[in-house]
């Protein structure tokens, strides 16, 4: 490869237990990852495997029991709420599996609105929108609200309003969960070639080994271990 990647998350010696009445559920058992700048991860596993809570610990939405979380340089584990709030606003995107758009509003209205939150005037949050939504196929679609569009456009849609602000780091939780198999592949695909083209982090969280395909590395996660990494890259490039 030449030049040495750059980490854009460590996680180190995490541990996220809950009390459930009198006994103690550990989420995560003591978790070490690391992710590089430009890569797509998928982290895998049943229900209840820690998945979750691991996203949720590497957007800062929870704080660890135990351990270390480094994101974009920052430790997570010491910042007070509002400093994470604002972490969350400069550097992240999410991508939800329920598309959480706002039905009143057309797709370039959605794609903007994170960036009304952030302030911007409107000619140049919707020159933004209109682009994003040009890069993810939806040129036809600009001024269709969510109930005249497929799932998979919809999905499209919440894809555009994530990077839109050009995220360091996007999440994305069982973002495929209501799409059939082949609008998740077309979505998944869109998501990996839009994120190596602006050379962004995506990280995935899915129950479903097929799509955890589509990322260049697979953490498998049980009982909050991570039990095996497969790297994809190898496959991919062979099946090119």
């Amino acid at each position: 490869m030449g030049k040495a990647r750059e980490p854009v998350i460590q996680v180190k010696n995490l541990y996220k237990i809950f009390r459930v009445g009198n006994s103690k559920v550990r989420a995560l058992n003591g978790v070490d990852l690391t992710i590089y700048r430009g890569e797509f991860c998928a982290i895998v596993g049943t229900s209840g495997s820690g998945k979750s809570t691991m996203l949720n610990m590497l957007a800062g939405l929870e704080k660890p029991t135990k351990g270390e979380v480094i994101v974009a340089g920052e430790h997570l584990e010491n910042m007070t709420e509002n400093q994470l709030v604002r972490f969350r606003r400069e550097k992240i995107g999410f991508i939800f599996q329920s598309f959480n758009l706002l039905g009143t509003m057309n797709a370039v209205e959605n794609v903007a609105l994170p960036l009304t939150f952030r302030g911007v005037d409107k000619k140049t949050r919707e020159e933004k929108a209109s682009k994003m939504l040009d890069l993810v196929g939806l040129s036809k679609h600009k001024k269709h609200r969510p109930n005249e569009m497929s799932g998979g456009q919809q999905q499209r849609v919440g894809v555009a309003r994530a990077l839109v602000l050009d995220p360091e780091i996007i999440f994305a939780d069982e973002p495929t969960g209501n799409l059939d198999s082949h609008t998740s592949e077309d979505v998944l695909k869109l998501m990996r070639k839009v994120v190596q083209e602006k050379n962004q982090t995506l990280v995935m969280v899915t129950h479903d080994n097929h799509l955890a395909g589509f990322a260049d590395r697979v953490f498998h996660i049980i009982d909050g271990k991570i039990v095996k990494i497969e790297d994809r890259k190898d496959y991919k490039e062979e099946e090119q």
